[in-house]
Order: structure tokens, then sequence, then C-alpha cells
């Protein structure tokens, strides 16, 4: 096997030690495998890119493994070419597996070329990702604080989530607050009520009546503190990426006119793949990335599990919820593939195809700054197979017992 890669290096990474095997082939043919452990910390860590350097080291692998390749990365990526390489393509072959036998695994599979590099974006856009994967997170605790809420208020046989559409909404907030300072009867809080929410005041009345104790109360309040917290935490966040996402505003309208995709979706795009797709020689390789295209997996010609991978579940879930939105409008080319396919596959399935179709067209956007988004409509699948269309209409006709006879219309 042809040796790509004369002097590389593998690293097995640890929390709190990183074992370096150095794998070096002479012009003659002779191996020289060095290995040495070293420490965590950045003053290790330097010590370990210095060892690198002093062996003219071109190539650095490591496994992903958790958060704890950043340190590593950080400091060697600087000085020499640092790939991080998924764990999967690392397995190690069965038996005397040891810190050391693991780095010379990873440099001997380095040096033959049989490792693919993961995706490391640059520092502004990690700094992106970190803001958008926790505000994220702080809108899922916001949805679970809302839910608590609502279990409170079943508890104190109040029903004000069956009236009011939104628990967080202006009048529902003024009726919680009423409800915890106890000093109302249900009637003077459903006049609480706001703009469209007053014509459901007779229910309102209804639903505010209930047994309401002191823990309620207390646990009603305390409720109301985290969901307010959270708000503030989210908002301070939206500002901090607004900021860093100022400099693609241009980018930022063109991909927001894509059909569902709105300016959360945008930023979450943005913070995952980046301003370019240069990383990406096309768009079925972002799709297989990003883990929104079928699996692969056949054997003696026969296909086997389609289901897809488990990978990429931030930029997933963006363009999954992105999906839902467009199946929901009208008139438009994804809304038609996805009710063209919730019928024979589910509506799942048909989110997820549709989740590929945007991913398609932000990498034809985000690959050509000249483009911008031009929907199809909702009848271009329609008139793309026009005549095995006509048939189909006229066969059902003809099954439900109608002659039918066409005529065509005059431009």
């Amino acid at each position: 096997m042809e040796v790509l890669f004369a002097r590389c290096s593998g690293l097995d990474v640890h929390k709190r030690s990183v074992v370096a095997c150095v794998r070096i082939q002479h012009d003659d043919g002779q191996i020289e495998v060095s290995r040495k452990r070293f420490g965590t910390t950045t003053k290790e860590l330097w010590s370990l890119a210095d060892w690198l350097v002093s062996l003219n080291v071109t190539q650095v692998a490591m496994e992903s493994t958790g958060v704890y390749w950043k340190p590593v990365y950080n400091i060697l990526h600087p000085a020499l070419d640092v790939w991080v390489v998924n764990a999967r393509h690392l397995r190690q072959v069965p038996g005397r597996k040891t810190d050391e036998s693991d780095a010379e695994w990873i440099a001997k599979l380095m040096s033959y070329g049989l490792l693919e590099r993961s995706f490391i974006p640059e520092e502004s856009q990690r700094d992106l990702r970190d803001l958008t994967r926790y505000r994220t997170r702080l809108k899922q605790e916001k949805s679970s604080a809302a839910n608590r809420l609502h279990k409170i208020l079943e508890d104190a046989n109040i029903k004000l989530t069956s009236v009011a559409t939104s628990i967080q909404g202006v009048s529902a907030r003024l009726m919680l607050e009423a409800l915890i300072a106890d000093e109302q009867s249900p009637e003077e809080m459903a006049q609480l009520a706001q703009k469209r929410m007053r014509s459901k005041i007779p229910q309102l009345i209804d639903a505010l009546t209930g047994q309401v104790r002191e823990h309620h109360r207390f646990m009603l309040q305390e409720l109301l503190y985290q969901l307010d917290s959270l708000n503030q935490r989210i908002e301070a966040l939206d500002q901090r990426i607004a900021e860093l996402t100022e400099p693609h505003a241009d980018l930022m309208e063109r991909l927001d006119a894509i059909t569902g995709v709105g300016p959360r979706t945008v930023e979450v795009i943005l913070a995952e793949i980046g301003p370019s797709v240069d990383s990406w020689p096309s768009a079925k390789k972002l799709a297989a990335w990003a883990c929104v295209c079928p699996g692969n997996h056949e054997s003696a010609g026969k296909r086997k599990s389609g289901k897809r991978r488990k990978g990429q579940k931030w930029l997933v879930s963006a363009l999954v919820e992105a999906a839902w939105a467009a199946s929901r409008t009208k008139d438009t080319y994804l809304a038609a593939q996805f009710h063209r396919l919730r019928a024979r596959r589910g509506p799942k399935r048909a989110a997820m195809a549709v989740a590929h179709s945007i991913l398609t067209i932000v990498y034809h956007l985000l690959d050509d700054p000249t483009r911008t988004f031009d929907d199809l409509g909702g009848d271009f699948l329609l008139k793309r197979n026009k005549e095995q269309e006509q048939r189909r209409a006229v066969k059902t006709l003809q099954t439900l017992g109608f002659d039918v006879a066409l005529t065509p219309v005059a431009a």
C-alpha cells in the first residue's frame, strides 16, 4: 500500500492525557515509531507541539472524543495540519488495546491516507455555533418550563390552557399574576383579557374557577421567574448573534427568501455550514454530511435498510422545522412536494425529503452569490409530467362513470 504521508502522528486524546505516536518512513523503507505521553494543560500541549515540530511532522490525526479534542486542536492547529476524524473510522483491531496501540493505529491509518477529516470551521464560525446551539437549548428549557406551568394549573383545577391559545401571552400572564396574588374573583380575573381574548370572557370565568392552594401559587411564581429569566437570556443571545451575522446581511436576505425558512433558521445555517460551501464539492456531499439523505446499504445486489445516519442534529432540526413551515404554505413547490410524498411515505419522511430540498437550495445560493431563490410554483410537478397527469385524471373520471372529452384552452 502506498504511503501518502511519510511523517505523520496519531493522537489518542483523553481528559487528562494525550498519547502521541509519530510514524516516520525513511527513504530506504525503514519505519521509525516514537511514542510519548503528555498532559492536557496548555503548557503540556505546547510541549507536544514543540516535540512534533522538532520531528518535522506534517500531519496530525486524532479522533473527535467529546470536547477533549478542542484544547489539543487550539494549540496544534497554528503550527501543524491537524485532522479531526470520526471515531467510527478508527475502530481498533480487537485485542491488545492500549492508549499507545490506539495512537499507533491512528498514525498508521493516517500514513496510508485511510482517514477522512471532519469539517472544522473557522474560529468566528465556531463562536456563532456556540451561540445558536445555546439558544436552542434555552428555547427547549423554555418549552419545558411552560409545560410544567400547564401541569401546575391542571393540578389546581385551572383550565386556562383550554381557552387561551398561548399560556405565555399577555392576557394569560395577567391572569396568572392575579392567581398568584389571590386578590380577585374569577369574574374579575376574566376581565383582564386583552383584545380578541375578550370574546372568551364567559369561558375564562369557568376556566379560572378552581382550587388554587398556597403551594400552587408558589410554584406558579417560581415558573414565571424562570420563564422571565430564560426570555432575557434568549434576547441577549439574539442581540449577540445579530452582531456576528451583520456582515452577511445580503446573504441572509437571500436565504430568508426560501419557502419555510425564517431568520432563526438562516442563523443556524450560517453557524453550521458557514457563508461558503467550499468544503463540499456538491450538494449531495453536503446533504450526506448533514445527514438529511437516505442511508446507503447494499449487499449481494439487495438494497437493505435506507435509514439515514444520526449526525448533524442542530442543522437537521432547523431544516425539518423549516420543512414543516413550508408544508403549510400555499401554491409553492416545497408544499406540493411535501403533500405528494406524504400520501405514499408518511408525513415524517416527507418532511425530511423537503428538508433535503431546502438544503440543496441553500447550497446553490451559497455557491453562487448572484443567484436568488425563485419558487417553481405548486403546479411545477404537474406541468413537468403533463401527459401522464392528463391520462391519470381522465382515467379517474372514467372510473367514476363519466365520459370525458378534452378540449385544450387557448393560450
